[in-house]
């Protein structure tokens, strides 16, 4: 919990981190986005009319994949479909009309994170679509310490940044149609607060929230 404490104290003297520029590609309001790649996912890959390069490969804890007639290629943050077009673009130089088919065999599984003001903060399996309240919900619920009406959410909207938003559960949970029950992403971290937050920056750096810290 100690990373939470240094985060909160660090948005009440707003000084959370740095301002930051960044194409902001992804929104709150998307839903079901299409998964993308991350180290460890393994993918089959398999060529119409030259299967003697069919290969079964992992991206690497630095993005990359090393595939027999492409080389090393970037995967990490790309969609099946825009893995494929990646390597499709590389094996033609190699290779006279490629066709190839991408499985996935094994990804990260989805999941959500919860912490400060509540029973049970930790990582949660995502399974399905789960809201924010759905989310309190299974980290235990709201303690009565807790500012419900100002938690936090932290979505990853590149590399090493993350956007925030400010969630008044307190009014969703009535059912305002002003403060809409925000359906959260795979890898979204949604921090409860004790006190009233007086100021946090739109972009945050990942590593001043202590992102993949265990609980």
């Amino acid at each position: 919990m100690r990373v939470y404490r240094l985060l909160f104290s660090a948005m009440l003297c707003g000084c959370l981190c740095e301002s930051v520029l960044l194409c902001q590609t992804t929104a709150f309001s998307e839903h079901n986005p299409r998964y993308c790649l991350q180290p460890s996912d393994v993918i089959d890959i398999h060529y119409r009319y030259t299967p003697e390069f069919d290969q079964t490969i992992t991206v690497e804890p630095d993005g990359f994949a090393v595939l027999q007639i492409v080389g090393d290629i970037k995967l990490q943050g790309l969609t099946l479909e825009q893995a494929r077009a990646a390597i499709l673009e590389k094996a033609a130089q190699r290779l006279k009309d490629p066709e190839i088919t991408l499985v996935l065999k094994d990804f990260v599984k989805p999941y959500f994170v919860v912490g400060g003001e509540v029973a049970t903060p930790g990582r949660f399996e995502m399974r399905g679509s789960v809201t924010a309240i759905q989310a309190i919900a299974m980290a235990g619920g709201f303690k009565n310490t807790s500012k419900h009406s100002q938690v936090i959410l932290f979505r990853k909207v590149g590399p090493d940044i993350a956007k925030t938003q400010i969630l008044n559960l307190k009014a969703a949970m009535t059912g305002s149609t002003l403060e809409p029950n925000v359906d959260l992403q795979p890898g979204d971290m949604l921090i409860v607060p004790q006190n009233r937050i007086s100021k946090i920056e739109r972009l945050v750096k990942l590593a001043n929230i202590g992102w993949g810290v265990p609980l």
